[in-house]
């Protein structure tokens, strides 16, 4: 019956037009073609002192190393590669392949004209102008080497030294001690100290002295250590089932959306003088999340920022340690949330200005402030992104920074590319890297010139060296790909649709089967990541963008994947917060929608045949889509999927969803205080009659009544991230309804899938949608999946 039932299935598909047979033969050459790359990028060492460097670089004829000085316009190979492999080969007896030869531990001699190396054990040192080549001869091979000077004795001392040598603190029993270098004398600073409340490190020894995360100031009069208190948290629970004996239990604390009990983060400063700490009025909000931040080596200042709960109010706070005030520098709402991805502040000139990032305007820009927090200006704006800073020349005013969508409307925004402007803003921005590419730079000693690393999904990566005004002074090397090519791989290709508003602009890429015929239909499948904090459209130059797209469409596809409304935070707030409040359901229109767009646009894509899937995120997205959609989604595979967010972490829900704020019905009552040291401040009771209403987030559980198509849940039984406990619900649901799907549990694998179980899950892929898009249930191709299955995990 099972023979027959496998035997008529092709012949259905045959006479419905479909009855593709997968081509994994192809997808197999495709599953690991990062070895035929090599190189992609050019990683500078610098030589000390120089903005000379050296780096090595490898493509299919082996590895070479090259020499680069900016400003004599030079990048050269180091040497002849030959020669040297033959005399490293001379003077150690061993056999050397020149495509391969080792080096480490280079320096730059003789004002810069000789390099200095070590290969195989052996140090030698190269003329830069001869091109000669001879062996160092170290001290202790000399015959009459000089007498060895002993060692100064050092002081043995435990844990943190102070910058004058006269202190030293620890950690012991969880508590914090100040230990006196000069009389030995202990004092115990902390009894406070607890488990899931220690000053030490979380895998410490609690009963033995161990080094604590502590920092000195300058002066060597305060330290300041920051403290979390996870002890009224609730946990979670996964069984260890791999290994001998008895499965095991982890425990871990995990906080959920609304969650009563959260994590705690606390400041405390310690003054030496008085072998005490100081009272700092951090807490301003109940619940609120502490970073910390210090200016200078060893710290000069402290800073601290602090945010609400509910994720739209920050405050930038500085710490003054020898009164103990806490002084409010910067206090900003952002509705619905902070951009968390792109938000930075930076302190300049040890704390006289702050550069602020905020997207006020509703794109991110700069802000310039004084010491004391007061807008001096504007250093950017416009309708664009500014991004992470790169570099801050104090002397030439002029910060460095990245930039995205400074283009026209319907160019990609999500290049990120170098920028310059003057801390005043005054001249306006110059970009330094024009092409539409991801930039990766690096500036080099002297802040003169800087290496830039480009490259697009569609563009073969390029590396040069550009001065301060973007001029490209060096080309260094580049990937040879012909390897690549010769497989049939392609770049994927690059499209824009629209959104389902009909006007936002949405990018993406699509990868076609090597021996694509345009004459045919093919089904599509859509790789899904809906964000908020990114999105799943490769930036830069990939050969596996995904879990392998590329070797997906060898099977027989088109693959594609492209933005959504509520995804990428490069773009304007906006758009990166246009899911808030809806977490499951805001990309899925946008995503069935530029499909569409696609099967109108280009006659080879058989919109009757729609596949869908995606890993965390992209699984709990293609779950959504396929119930959301079951008459337009025909096959889904649902990876790690957060199916029900309101047992996801904390932060994606919060911040994505919404927490709402709400007051205790009843007072706290406060406790009279024995001592004047212990009076708490005023708005400590308001902080506790705060709470906080666990907010009913969408989950796909309550779709599973639709489903119509063929859905795959894969899930690791070892995920600390999204506990499995999401994928076994939506297959609990999915029973009730009485549903048919399948199920796939990888064993001992987290959230992020290793070795062979990866192999194994990519493959699982192809297999899915090649039964349910191509209708390739042949009994022949089962025992091919079979060996392929055997060859791959071998």
């Amino acid at each position: 019956m099972v023979r027959y039932f496998l035997w008529i299935l092709p012949c259905l598909f045959a006479l419905s037009g479909v009855g593709q047979k997968a081509n994994y033969k192809q997808a197999e050459r495709f599953l690991n073609l990062e070895s035929l790359v090599g190189s992609t990028s050019v990683l500078p060492n610098v030589l000390k002192g120089t903005d000379k460097f050296w780096y090595k670089y490898e493509t299919k004829d082996g590895i070479r190393y090259y020499f680069v000085d900016p400003k004599a316009g030079l990048n050269r190979e180091l040497f002849n590669r030959k020669e040297l492999a033959g005399e490293i080969s001379r003077v150690t007896h061993k056999p050397v392949n020149y495509k391969d030869i080792k080096l480490s531990g280079f320096s730059l001699e003789e004002k810069g004209k000789v390099l200095q190396f070590t290969s195989e054990g052996v140090r030698f040192k190269y003329d830069l102008r001869t091109n000669a080549l001879e062996r160092v001869i170290s001290d202790t091979t000399k015959k009459n080497p000089k007498t060895p000077v002993k060692p100064a004795k050092t002081i043995k001392y435990d844990g943190k030294l102070s910058p004058d040598s006269n202190y030293t603190v620890y950690a012991k029993n969880h508590n914090l001690y100040l230990f006196s270098l000069k009389d030995s004398v202990e004092t115990q600073l902390t009894t406070d100290g607890r488990t899931g409340y220690s000053y030490a490190p979380k895998t410490a020894d609690s009963t033995k002295k161990v080094i604590p995360d502590i920092t000195w100031f300058g002066d060597s009069r305060f330290f300041y250590a920051e403290r979390e208190d996870k002890r009224k948290m609730e946990e979670l629970y996964l069984v260890n089932t791999l290994g001998t004996g008895r499965p095991t239990l982890q425990k871990y604390k995990f906080a959920m959306p609304g969650d009563e009990h959260v994590q705690q983060n606390e400041l405390h400063v310690f003054d030496i003088s008085i072998k005490k700490e100081v009272k700092l009025d951090v807490e301003k909000w109940k619940d609120q999340k502490l970073s910390v931040y210090s200016v200078g080596r060893p710290a000069k200042r402290l800073y601290f920022t602090r945010k609400k709960r509910t994720c739209d109010e920050m405050e930038l706070c500085r710490v003054i340690p020898e009164t103990g005030e806490v002084k409010v520098l910067i206090n900003e709402v952002c509705e619905p949330y902070f951009n968390d991805q792109l938000f930075k502040f930076h302190v300049l000139k040890d704390g006289e200005e702050i550069l602020w990032w905020s997207e006020r305007t509703g794109h991110g820009h700069w802000y310039r402030y004084d010491g004391e927090g007061n807008l001096k200006n504007v250093v950017t704006s416009g309708g664009w992104t500014s991004g992470k800073i790169v570099r801050i020349d104090t002397t030439g005013q002029t910060i460095y920074f990245e930039a995205y969508g400074q283009d026209k409307e319907g160019v990609s925004p999500y290049y990120a590319r170098l920028n310059k402007v003057r801390f005043d803003g005054k001249g306006g921005v110059k970009i330094l890297t024009p092409e539409q590419a991801t930039h990766k730079t690096n500036f080099l000693f002297g802040g003169k010139y800087f290496v830039d690393n480009y490259s697009r999904a569609d563009l073969e990566p390029r590396s040069v060296i550009r001065n301060t005004d973007g001029k490209v002074v060096v080309e260094l090397a580049s990937p040879d790909l012909s390897r690549l090519y010769e497989t049939g791989w392609r770049m994927p290709e690059p499209f824009s649709v629209k959104a389902a508003d009909g006007s936002t602009d949405l990018f993406g890429y699509m990868w076609k089967p090597a021996d694509f015929d345009s004459t045919k239909t093919y089904p599509i499948i859509s790789y899904v990541y809906p964000g908020p904090q990114t999105e799943g459209v490769p930036l830069e130059f990939s050969v596996s963008t995904g879990f392998n797209n590329a070797a997906l469409a060898q099977v027989g596809f088109i693959v594609v994947t492209f933005g959504h409304r509520g995804g990428s935070p490069l773009r304007d707030r906006w758009y990166h917060t246009y899911g808030y409040g809806n977490l499951r359901d805001y990309p899925l229109a946008d995503d069935k929608y530029g499909i569409e767009q696609l099967a109108d646009r280009y006659p080879f894509i058989d919109k009757s045949r729609v596949g869908i899937f995606g890993h965390s995120g992209g699984g709990f997205m293609s779950t959504a889509a396929i119930c959301t959609y079951p008459d337009f989604y025909t096959a889904a595979v649902s990876s790690a999927g957060n199916h029900d967010n309101n047992i996801y972490n904390i932060w994606w829900g919060e911040t994505h969803h919404g927490v709402k704020e709400a007051r205790a019905t009843k007072p706290v009552t406060k406790k009279k205080a024995k001592a004047p040291e212990d009076v708490k401040d005023s708005t400590k009771s308001t902080i506790e009659n705060v709470k906080f209403e666990k907010p009913n987030i969408p989950t796909n559980i309550e779709l599973a009544k639709n489903l119509k198509g063929h859905l795959l849940l894969v899930a690791g039984d070892a995920d600390n991230n999204v506990h499995p406990a999401n994928t076994f619900r939506m297959a609990d649901a999915l029973i009730k309804a009485g549903k048919n799907f399948d199920m796939l549990i990888l064993p001992g694998q987290n959230h992020g899938y290793r070795g062979v179980s990866l192999d194994f899950f990519k493959r699982k892929i192809w297999f899915h949608f090649a039964k349910h898009l191509l209708g390739d249930y042949s009994t022949d191709q089962f025992t091919e999946i079979d060996e392929y299955m055997r060859l791959g995990s071998n």
